[in-house]
């Protein structure tokens, strides 16, 4: 396959991926309404990495499966699924507490943290543009959390959470694409998940003495359909390209996620569009954009001053 066509197979399995992460995040939003956070995180992802990783182990349908080394094994477990959950609990309990647009749009924000995580401030233009980007994007995050500085409606621990997932996200895409130079990125998706499960089970049954659980078709169906389309397809889908991609470029397509999951939210939750949201995403959008942007090459300026 050329770079093009290989190119345009990653872009067009990374926007699926965010449609469907649109959907997941509607369905986790109902969840966690009534569900504990950490176990709804948990079990999903434990699931969903064990299906992955059975698919993997025992068919070729996603590639050659390689034997981990203890190290390997060793990184895994700290650098993926240690990482991974530390997210997912900060993601379901920012779904729990605050919008889940708020939360999709603190994580259309996590590309402009791997940009300034892949280079450190520096006297050129590209340097400039990575920073203002990032001013940009502060700024966006900054127009969501003042309601919760100013008024007693908008929960300020749920909008911190929602930070925090998005700094947690763009960690974990950092640290897979350090062991993606070791192992297939889907062997990557597949162990990261299961053991994030295994890492979030004691805390996940502790919810559950604690908080009950609710029994039924319709909670276990949305779970079901979550760790499907919202973990076995993305993920897989998701580590393969940052095999492939810089993280920051894969990132990209996260600013896409506040539209899908607004959109999901929207037509299944009725949770409504508002004004400070519309200007976050404004700026965040344009600090992604800039971010990603060489204006050097495009105006010919030199690199450096």
């Amino acid at each position: 396959m050329s770079d093009k066509k290989n190119n345009s197979a990653i872009g067009g399995g990374l926007l699926l991926v965010v449609v469907l992460w649109g959907g997941n995040n509607a369905g986790t939003k109902w969840l966690v309404g009534s569900w504990p956070p950490i176990w709804t995180g948990g079990t999903r992802f434990l699931v969903a990495g064990i299906i992955l990783f059975a698919v993997l182990r025992f068919t070729r349908w996603l590639g050659e499966y390689q034997p981990l080394t203890p190290p390997l094994r060793r990184a895994l477990w700290l650098r993926g699924g240690l990482s991974l959950a530390a997210y997912i609990v900060a993601f379901c309990w920012a779904l729990h507490l605050t919008a889940a647009s708020h939360v999709a749009l603190y994580l259309g924000a996590s590309p402009i943290w791997a940009l300034l995580w892949e280079e450190g401030p520096r006297r050129n233009w590209a340097s400039v543009r990575r920073y203002g980007a990032a001013l940009l994007a502060v700024s966006g995050v900054l127009v969501l959390f003042w309601p919760a500085l100013t008024t007693a409606r908008t929960n300020l621990a749920g909008e911190f959470c929602a930070l925090a997932s998005s700094l947690l996200w763009a960690n974990y895409n950092h640290q897979s694409r350090i062991l993606s130079a070791h192992i297939p990125g889907v062997q990557i998706a597949a162990n990261a998940m299961w053991m994030s499960g295994v890492w979030l089970l004691p805390f996940g049954l502790v919810e559950i003495g604690w908080h009950g659980l609710v029994m039924d078709a319709r909670h276990f169906g949305v779970q079901s359909l979550c760790i499907v389309f919202g973990g076995v397809v993305p993920y897989a889908l998701w580590n393969s390209a940052l095999r492939h991609w810089r993280t920051s470029r894969v990132m990209l397509f996260n600013n896409f996620i506040p539209l899908t999951t607004t959109l999901w939210v929207y037509l299944t939750l009725g949770e409504p569009i508002t004004p400070t949201f519309c200007a976050a995403m404004a700026l965040i959008v344009m600090g992604v954009a800039i971010g990603q942007m060489d204006w050097a090459k495009i105006f010919r300026m030199p690199e450096s001053f």
